[in-house]
């Protein structure tokens, strides 16, 4: 066995993952040591993936996490506006959760400006670049001083991870996707919070999914990562309002790149579903509260509902579009998308009620048809997905649809696959009604560093 003193600090990537390995602790020069190497390319994936499920598995205290936090943000440029009104928005996740490109076009048209840095699908979550990139030529990858003018002439813009920003981070989420390291509290905080405070904003409101489709399964764990996510917001001195929010189900009813965007639209239009118009809502509502806009939470949730319906969020979204060189015809046209045109509908075997949905398993099965990705290098198809037609508590008889499949005709063995799937592993359709439905949003708390 290797004996560690802190005090005599290792600088061998092999050492280091030995010493967390072991449930050692490391030093602050020991953690940048390893992330400066792997970003510059010195130390492997495959030693960064084994010293990523060292962590994992180890775990990491708050001072481990913190000095993560920092070499991951310090390994790129960070950006300060010196802005009270620049404020973004982040959620950890989950199946159908689209918000951001609701809430932040809602924001935008209050006047909060909202610098999007995101990044691509995570296990079996979407992520919000491949999202927002079904709609064709839409441009991610603008330079920083495009970012920088977008956000002022505009008030909102959306690039995926740089070379720019937080380099460390756009090379480790790559690997935590495909190595099944994706539920750790420290490497949440540190890929998360690198980007955020690198962007520049003076306040973040976090979405934090807690329940069967989500990272955190449980409110202790996302408990732990709210209070994770705000010391080092409070760190910084940035403002933060913090949000547990329900996972257990989709958000939405659709799943899938194309589908989403459609439906956040849709939700622009005001014809959303309810459990995501409402988040939309409260999130923005947030983010013109932290941003100064609105005097209170509450106000900022009223003139974030008056976008909707004077139309200007809708607007801000077509604006969006333009500036990063896709085509706003998108918004009034749909055929535009790229959907698979072959739907087989999923057909229940029992009558009952709704008691459960396992989101990460119908994550999964998107990503079984092409709609996320099983290795880092995958491409990701825009067109397939699911419209879910039942939920949590949902009334269902017998031989009624709970959910469509989008996919491609040569696609059909895998459909009726997944219609077994539906009824016998991720509906669970019971006699009688559920003791207690989900709530939406479980606890917010605001954070302010002064």
């Amino acid at each position: 066995m290797i004996m560690y003193n802190n005090s005599n600090e290792n600088f061998s990537a092999y050492t280091l993952i030995t010493k967390k390995r072991d449930g050692h602790k490391l030093t602050k020069n020991e953690i940048k040591w390893f992330i400066d190497g792997f970003t510059a390319g010195d130390i492997p994936d495959y030693q960064m993936a084994s010293f990523l499920m060292a962590i994992y598995l180890m775990d990491m205290d708050a001072a481990e996490t913190a000095a993560l936090t920092d070499a991951m943000l310090y390994s790129g440029d960070v950006l300060d506006f010196n802005d009270q009104t620049v404020i973004d928005k982040h959620s950890t996740g989950g199946v159908g959760d689209k918000t951001s490109f609701i809430l932040a076009p809602i924001a935008a048209a209050v006047g909060v400006k909202v610098p999007m840095i995101a990044g691509r699908g995570l296990g079996h979550t979407g992520g919000t670049v491949d999202k927002i990139e079904s709609i064709e030529n839409f441009n991610t990858s603008l330079s920083m001083s495009d970012f920088k003018r977008l956000l002022y002439e505009s008030g909102i813009v959306l690039i995926g991870q740089t070379g720019e920003i937080a380099p460390a981070d756009k090379k480790i989420y790559a690997l935590r996707d495909v190595t099944a390291t994706i539920e750790s509290i420290p490497l949440i905080t540190g890929s998360i919070m690198s980007k955020k405070l690198a962007e520049g904003t003076s306040g973040i409101v976090m979405d934090i999914k807690c329940g069967s489709g989500a990272f955190m399964k449980t409110k202790t764990r996302a408990r732990a990562l709210a209070k994770s996510l705000s010391n080092t917001a409070l760190r910084f001195n940035k403002n933060m309002i913090t949000m547990i929010t329900d996972m257990s189900q989709p958000l939405g009813f659709a799943v899938g790149n194309s589908l989403e965007i459609i439906e956040c639209v849709e939700t622009l239009k005001g014809n959303g579903p309810k459990d995501l118009t409402k988040l939309c809502l409260e999130l923005a509502g947030g983010m013109i509260y932290l941003a100064g806009l609105a005097k209170t939470h509450d106000i900022g949730i009223k003139k974030a509902k008056a976008t909707l319906k004077d139309g200007t969020a809708l607007s801000k979204f077509r604006e969006l579009i333009k500036t990063h060189g896709g085509d706003p015809a998108y918004v009034d046209d749909y055929s535009h998308f790229n959907v698979a045109t072959k739907k087989t509908q999923i057909i229940s075997d029992n009558d009952g009620h709704v008691h459960s949905i396992d989101g990460v398993k119908i994550g999964l099965q998107c990503v079984e048809l092409g709609g996320g990705r099983k290795k880092a290098e995958d491409n990701i198809d825009f067109a397939v997905g699911f419209i879910i037609h039942k939920k949590i508590g949902d009334r269902v008889k017998k031989g009624e649809a709970i959910a469509t499949i989008h996919h491609h005709k040569h696609q059909q063995p895998i459909a009726d696959k997944m219609i077994k799937i539906f009824n016998n592993d991720i509906y669970k359709i019971k006699k009688g009604k559920p003791k207690k439905l989900p709530e939406l949003i479980y606890e917010t708390k605001i954070n302010w560093s002064k």
